[in-house]
């Protein structure tokens, strides 16, 4: 049973119908009284329900942006447990926009134990009350629906959305955390927000708004128009842009949808106009070199365009590099590039967004430390998501060690307490928070309590480096045992707090960087190989040189995913066009082509295990990776390579696309990653595919994937050469490990031989050398 009431109604809405419902009364009562009722009576009724009539009934404000719990960060449904639970969510509105009308709703059920007239469920906007949930007891235990207008005079910049369980079931002496109190809130319900745009001025200093607003959980989609001709240097700067725009947007992802000449009917945008005559269109001002520019867009008063604008490709880069990379130092409507000095080159794995591997890393420099401060006797998590490069390799490796300091309340007398380490929500280690009487000691660990009654520990914790490749979240649970005092005596008293010390670290320095490529599925999560480095500076990019708006999308999205990746935009990523391959020979290459005219796919037809061409149609190689779990990386990699088994071939009109990576033909040990479709509409399902966009099961992995509209399937995961070093003994260890199956000791002895080995025939090399001395100087 669901209430009837989902839609609030307005203050003139509800006088409007009590209006109505009493002249309807009024006229019934005159046409059943007597004859001997007065005229004037009837005649009042029917005009009343005349007048009533005539009222204007307000309709319910039109939601013109919804947000569901979980896009608001409620991975799972908010339980809400004992006698007064709550639950938080945060939620932000935009700065170009004011709020007219907000409302919550609820997908919900509670325990059929809660006694209806003392039980209540609150929605609160900033801790203010905007509706009491009743809950009557021939309703309990059903999913239930329920709308609650939220007053918007309450909301602001910065909000929090709680809703808070007032729960009892019994009059007498009750357990304030007993099992029949709960309630249970779907993360499926929405906020629903109905908002008026708000004119900001035309304003360089307020980058990166309205462009990408930090406090919009939504995914980012900002078109990109390309003015003029889009040479080389004009997508270089805009592949920039977009992983600039790309890490901002950071986990809630981004896409950039490409255009050319046409401002879009509505919103912002980025439009890149090369030549001075193409900017007149769009701006009033002559270019006299290197210029960004915020207009409005003509075609929504409420949108803005911004300009970067060049009058040829290598100004418009220049202004692209200076925004992406010196965006916090501009001001006013317009400015003019005089000067961009040459930034220096980045390094391997110095990506802002990925752990240190030179040195332990705090837990401070992941997190800010107030995310790291909880209350409660049942707490939410604290989390901290890292970012591990693609490449460590951990085979016959110590687990990764964090150095865990962390501080809790101390509960007087014997209890259960602990603290939960999980990665990704797969359980790791239980830490015992003791009570006093517990430790050994106990007037010493009386000493140690801090002022805050708080007591510091610290542990290690050991954690297998596969669980945190690519990215992972760490997640620590405080939970705190309840001491139950008797009869009529038990209360929650929120005096119990857990904290993690920002000066815990984790150590990534002993791995070495080693992989077996190619690997498809560190691509899509990372980026990787591309994203060795920040900046991209050992990446080109293969573009058709009249590349379709499709393909430039793609490109587009693929950088922006890089820049999410990494946290810095590429600022020296290299665009070329197949006729030019030789000339990138030394960088990874990434080759974006949405038909079959493509020269590289007829030029590197034998390398490529799945291929698109006019003469043969499509090919694919198949292996028995499809009937394989492919969601966990064994620690060697030589058991996931799963070989080419089968070649097919067939011609189709179908629309589908390939993801393949192999290494360079034109290089040994770079690496090529493909991204094709047989016609330009394919390449959005790659790309959103290789993004994980919602509706994918699977994601993109192995050597060559292929996509059919929201279905992607792995074929094969040939792996068929490596990137990085390893040490001496661990090579050798490597090597050997085929023929020496689990006797690494067997390995090292024989590399202790083969070093011992190499060292007599230098010896024997050095003394032949000095005998031949000795004889030449005696024949002197």
């Amino acid at each position: 049973m669901t209430h009837r009431h989902l839609v609030p109604h307005s203050r003139l809405e509800r006088k409007s119908l009590s209006a109505l419902l009493a002249g309807w009364c009024m006229l019934a009562m005159a046409l059943s009284s007597p004859a001997s009722a007065e005229p004037s009576q009837s005649a009042e009724a029917l005009e009343q329900v005349q007048a009533v009539e005539e009222l204007e009934i307000v309709p319910a404000f039109v939601p013109n942006r919804t947000l569901s719990f979980k896009e608001l960060g409620a991975r799972y449904p908010l339980n809400l447990r004992g006698v007064d639970a709550s639950n938080s969510l945060p939620f932000n509105i935009r700065s170009d926009e004011i709020v007219k009308g907000a409302r919550v709703s609820l997908n919900y059920a509670y325990s059929p134990a809660l006694l209806s007239d003392l039980s209540h469920i609150n929605v609160l906007i900033n801790d203010e009350v905007a509706a009491t949930i009743p809950v009557p007891r021939d309703t309990a235990g059903v999913n239930l629906q329920r709308m609650v207008e939220l007053p918007s005079h309450l909301i602001t910049a910065n909000n929090q959305l709680r809703l808070q369980l007032i729960g009892h079931y019994t009059l007498e002496c009750e357990d304030p955390l007993h099992s029949s109190l709960w309630a249970n809130i779907s993360n499926h319900s929405t906020l629903d927000l109905a908002v008026d745009p708000l004119l900001l001025p035309n304003d360089l200093a307020l980058l990166p708004v309205p462009f990408f607003d930090p406090r919009d959980e939504r995914r980012l989609t900002l078109p990109f128009v390309f003015s003029g001709v889009a040479d080389n240097q004009v997508l270089e700067g805009a592949g920039a842009l977009a992983s600039w725009f790309g890490a901002l947007a950071g986990s809630r992802g981004a896409s950039f949808p490409a255009a050319k000449d046409m401002a879009p009917a509505s919103g912002n945008a980025i439009v890149l106009v090369n030549g001075a005559a193409q900017a007149r269109h769009f701006y009033d001002v002559a270019l006299t070199g290197p210029t960004l520019a915020v207009v409005a867009n003509p075609q929504d008063p409420s949108g803005k365009l911004l300009l970067v604008m060049g009058r040829d490709g290598n100004e418009l880069k220049q202004a692209a590099l200076a925004l992406a990379g010196g965006n916090q130092t501009f001001s006013g409507q317009a400015a003019v590039i005089t000067q961009l000095a040459a930034l220096k080159p980045r390094v391997p794995y110095d990506a802002p967004n990925w752990l240190r591997t030179d040195r332990p890393v705090s837990f401070g420099e992941i997190t800010d430390e107030k995310k790291m401060n909880v209350t409660g006797y049942s707490p939410d998590l604290i989390r901290l998501n890292v970012r591990v490069p693609p490449d460590l390799f951990g085979w016959r490796e110590d687990r990764v060690p964090i150095h865990l300091k962390y501080r809790y309340t101390p509960q007087p007398t014997s209890v259960n307490s602990s603290l939960l380490f999980s990665v990704d929500d797969l359980f790791v280690k239980s830490m015992p928070l003791f009570s006093l009487d517990n430790l050994y000691h106990g007037e010493s660990v009386r000493a140690q309590v801090l002022p805050d009654e708080s007591l510091p520990s610290e542990t290690m914790i050991r954690v297998p480096l596969e669980t945190l490749l690519s990215r992972a979240q760490l997640q620590f649970r405080y939970m705190y045992d309840y001491i139950k005092q008797g009869e009529c005596r038990d209360i929650i008293i929120d005096n119990v707090r857990g904290y993690i010390d920002p000066e815990s670290t984790i150590d990534l320095t002993a791995y070495p960087h080693y992989k077996a490529m190619p690997d498809l599925a560190s691509f899509a999560e990372s980026g990787w190989p591309f994203t060795r480095l920040a900046d991209l500076s050992e990446t080109a990019v293969v573009l058709d040189a009249n590349a379709s708006t499709p393909e430039l999308t793609t490109y587009l999205d693929l950088m922006g995913m890089m820049g999410e990746s990494t946290g810095y935009p590429a600022l020296a990523v290299t665009i070329t066009q197949p006729q030019q391959i030789d000339n990138v020979s030394d960088k990874d290459i990434l080759v974006i082509t949405g038909g079959t005219d493509q020269p590289l796919l007829k030029q590197w037809a034998d390398t490529l295990t799945g291929n698109y061409t006019s003469q043969d149609g499509k090919r694919f190689g198949t292996s028995d990776l499809i009937y394989k779990t492919l969601n966990w990386q064994n620690p060697n990699p030589r058991y996931n390579e799963e070989a080419q088994r089968a070649l097919l071939a067939y011609d189709s009109d179908g629309v589908n696309a390939i993801v393949a990576g192999f290494e360079s033909p034109i290089s040994t040990g770079r690496s090529v990653v493909l991204v094709a479709s047989n016609k330009p509409e394919g390449l959005d399902s790659a790309s959103a595919a290789i993004r994980a966009e919602p509706g994918f099961e699977t994601g993109i992995a192995g050597s060559l994937s292929i996509i059919r509209d929201k279905r992607v399937d792995p074929l094969i995961a040939d792996q068929t050469y490596y990137m990085g070093q390893l040490g001496f003994f661990k090579r050798i260890q490597w090597m050997l490990d085929p023929y020496l199956p689990h006797k690494p000791w067997v390995a090292i002895l024989i590399g202790v031989l083969v070093l011992l080995l190499l060292v007599w025939l230098v010896a024997a090399l050095i003394r032949r050398l000095l005998r031949g001395r000795r004889a030449t100087r005696s024949d002197s």
